[in-house]
């Protein structure tokens, strides 16, 4: 399933890699693309939504929306 997360308090590179990591970590993540220019996320699995939303925020972000 994929599902895309949009991201607030990325400002740079280093902030994208900080999420694609947090995320790669999760169980049930198969992939992860994460645009700074978009603000977003797009993730690949089956990690659930909550767990998602708390990755990204102890890598210091807020996951405004996921869809």
């Amino acid at each position: 399933m994929k599902k895309v997360i949009i991201i607030e308090g990325m400002m740079c590179q280093n902030c994208v890699k900080h999420v694609k990591k947090a995320l790669e970590k999760l169980e049930g993540v198969s992939s992860v693309k994460v645009s700074l220019e978009d603000k977003s996320a797009e993730v690949e699995g089956a990690a659930e939504d909550e767990a998602l939303r708390e990755a990204i925020a102890e890598a210091g972000y807020e996951a405004a929306e996921i869809r």
